[in-house]
């Protein structure tokens, strides 16, 4: 039964990247199926504008992320899980801190819901082939260290084994 499990978790950790309609920043609908990077590592970062540690994790990538696309190409893609009451306060928020990541909206949740997000910040990453190959759930800094040593590690098509 454990091996089973095992093979359960091994399959779903390498998973497509789901297709569902949500917003740009514009209003426009987009689907998540288009999401691409030319065979390069994408990282979605599930986020809100209440919470303090999805802030601080985008705000510490933003740091290094011109570097980490000059070493591995990775694309960071925020999608904002905020209500129709808090999306007008996400376009200031990523000008506000000056954020280089594509950044969309999730107003209706379905996104979230296709991928079993239940609290935010959520980070998954996803490999040259779209597929999701890793996720981890809440923000501690230093957290995007461990991810920047994943993110190497499908930039040379290695399998993460976690």
């Amino acid at each position: 039964m454990l091996f089973f499990i095992g093979l359960q978790l091994l399959a779903q950790s390498k998973r497509p990247i789901p297709s569902v309609n949500i917003k740009t920043l514009d209003g426009k609908s987009f689907n998540t199926k288009d999401f691409d990077n030319n065979g390069k590592p994408i990282i979605l970062s599930f986020w809100a504008t209440w919470c303090k540690p999805c802030i601080q994790e985008l705000v510490n990538i933003a740091e290094v992320y011109e570097e980490w696309q000059k070493e591995t190409g990775v694309k960071l893609i925020a999608i904002s899980i905020d209500d129709a009451r808090n999306t007008a306060k996400v376009p200031s928020i990523v000008k506000g801190k000056d954020w280089k990541y594509e950044v969309y909206l999730d107003v209706n949740s379905d996104f979230k819901r296709e991928l079993g997000v239940n609290n935010v910040p959520h980070t998954f990453l996803i490999d040259g082939n779209k597929n999701i190959v890793w996720d981890h759930n809440s923000y501690t800094n230093g957290d995007e260290e461990k991810l920047y040593e994943l993110i190497k590690k499908v930039a040379n098509g290695e399998t993460i084994k976690e």
